[in-house]
């Protein structure tokens, strides 16, 4: 039961956080949502920043583990997976939930690096990264650190262009400019 309810926080607070942000969302607000006592919230979280956390880790998981499977299901080669991810970025952003990135968004509401929230953000993006690095080894690329660094930027970007400006078909755009460094790349 404990659990369930931790889950229900998580969710609740996952859900406002990505819509209006983190420090626009008070406790009371997720506590009001999530229809818990506040007691409730303490009783699974020391802090507004613990709960920030939790739903991070939360969001990494769900976030990694679809797009990696919507990749994978896409193509059946690495070099077709890389093409992928923009076909997976482009199924995103025409979704009625898509509200930006999360991490994006704490790394600049929690700005110190040091930050604990900023950290996560910036793991979150360290193994998408890996992903991609991983994705351009396999394909054979000469150099699948550089390979797998211009892919984080063009997807990164299409990601602020589709939020930020309502660039809907931003993942469209990134993908063509991909097809460039892939054949940049040898592959």
């Amino acid at each position: 039961m404990a659990s369930a309810k931790r889950d229900h926080l998580i969710d609740t607070a996952l859900r406002l956080f990505g819509r209006d942000g983190y420090h626009a969302v008070g406790i009371d607000r997720v506590i009001a949502e999530a229809g818990v006592a506040r007691m409730t919230l303490y009783n699974h979280f020391k802090s507004k920043d613990e709960l920030i956390l939790a739903v991070l880790h939360r969001r990494d998981e769900r976030f990694r583990n679809s797009f990696m499977r919507q990749v994978e299901r896409a193509a059946p080669d690495p070099k077709g997976r890389i093409l992928a991810t923009f076909d997976a970025l482009d199924t995103w952003f025409a979704s009625d939930d898509f509200t930006g990135c999360m991490f994006i968004n704490a790394a600049a509401e929690y700005s110190d690096k040091n930050d604990p929230i900023h950290r996560t953000a910036r793991e979150h993006k360290d193994l998408v990264v890996d992903y991609l690095r991983d994705l351009a080894s396999k394909a054979g690329a000469a150099d699948p650190d550089g390979l797998a660094a211009g892919l984080a930027l063009l997807t990164e970007g299409a990601i602020v262009l589709a939020h930020v400006a309502g660039h809907k078909d931003a993942a469209r755009k990134a993908k063509k400019a991909a097809e460039v460094l892939i054949r940049d790349a040898g592959l």
